[in-house]
């Protein structure tokens, strides 16, 4: 069974249990510094979803995470060392969680109606790492652009095992306006604050996934089949308040 998924922002970087205690046991430096890191990405989450990137500062990070200005200087260069720190952490984690789901289904159809299950629960049970990862990124600049690009690139990876079909363009092109489409539903949804909504985008964004390479009927048939149970997907989360 899969460790439990532990996204940026998913807990609070000031929880006294997380706090490293004094005593006669030593911990190591580097258990410290993993601990001083992990609140500050959590920190870092959570200040981007209240006030968004650009108001972010570093001071307000270390307040939310409970840590020193000097030790975010040792673990990251700046705000946007982090804020990419996060982000490819969080998404590591989703992309292994979908690849999960993936793996358990019979068929093309199946793998995509069960890996957008998958990242539509787990970015519904984290809105905070949703807003930075998903729409806060556009503010980071070129860095971000690059970021966001290679989270794209790694979405066309579901369509290396398409079904034959003839299709009246090029497959690179059409792949990438269905990727495209399906990332700015989903940013639309975090970015009007409606991100607990997202699971239920599921039959649409299967349907506009499935359609142009299986054809509208056949597309609509793999929907009367159960869908994913999303609710399930968030039990492996490890959210807070």
């Amino acid at each position: 069974m899969s460790p439990p998924l532990v996204l940026p922002g998913t807990r609070k970087g000031r929880d006294p249990e997380r706090s490293l205690r004094r005593g006669p046991r030593r911990t190591s430096p580097e258990a410290v510094a993993a601990n001083q890191r992990d609140r500050l990405l959590d920190g870092f989450v959570r200040t981007v979803a209240q006030v968004g990137y650009a108001r972010t500062r570093v001071s307000d990070i270390c307040q939310a995470a409970g840590v020193t200005r000097p030790v975010f200087y040792e673990l990251f260069k700046g705000k946007e060392d982090a804020f990419l720190a996060a982000h490819r952490h969080g998404t590591s984690q989703v992309f292994a969680a979908m690849e999960e789901a993936r793996a358990r289904a019979a068929d093309w159809p199946g793998q995509v109606l069960a890996g957008l299950g998958t990242l539509l629960a787990i970015l519904a049970e984290a809105p905070a790492f949703a807003a930075m990862a998903i729409v806060e990124i556009d503010a980071v600049g070129p860095a971000g652009r690059e970021a966001r690009e290679h989270l794209l690139t790694r979405f066309r990876d579901y369509f290396t095992d398409l079904p034959d079909r003839d299709l009246p363009i090029s497959e690179e092109e059409l792949v990438d306006t269905v990727v495209g489409g399906v990332y700015s539903s989903i940013y639309r949804r975090i970015a009007a604050d409606r991100t607990a909504e997202l699971p239920a985008l599921l039959p649409a964004l299967a349907f506009s996934v499935l359609a142009p390479f299986l054809g509208p009927e056949r597309a609509a048939a793999r929907l009367v089949d159960p869908l994913p149970a999303t609710s399930a997907f968030p039990a492996c989360l490890n959210p807070e308040p």
